[in-house]
């Protein structure tokens, strides 16, 4: 966890979890410029899409390696992260 660190510039993928009225007030609050991507164009979010590949990568070589059940997915993704 970080602390006292400001967030110039939030990239988002256009999901719509983040684009309420609400969330426009919090950002200018804090100084937190928006910027959206193209739809359907996660190369415009490369390091965050690599992360992802990554630790789902991590997480099924770990089920795989131990012989654990699928359920145990989000437990190994927490343990890749």
């Amino acid at each position: 966890m970080q602390h006292n660190v400001r967030i110039k510039t939030l990239r988002l993928d256009r999901g719509g979890e983040y684009l309420s009225a609400d969330f426009d007030v919090l950002l200018k609050e804090n100084g937190t410029k928006r910027e959206l991507t193209v739809h359907d164009s996660p190369q415009q979010n490369g390091v965050a899409e690599r992360l992802n590949r990554t630790l789902v990568e991590h997480a099924c070589a770990m089920l795989i390696a131990q012989g654990l059940l699928k359920y145990l997915w989000a437990k190994a993704i927490s343990h890749a992260t």
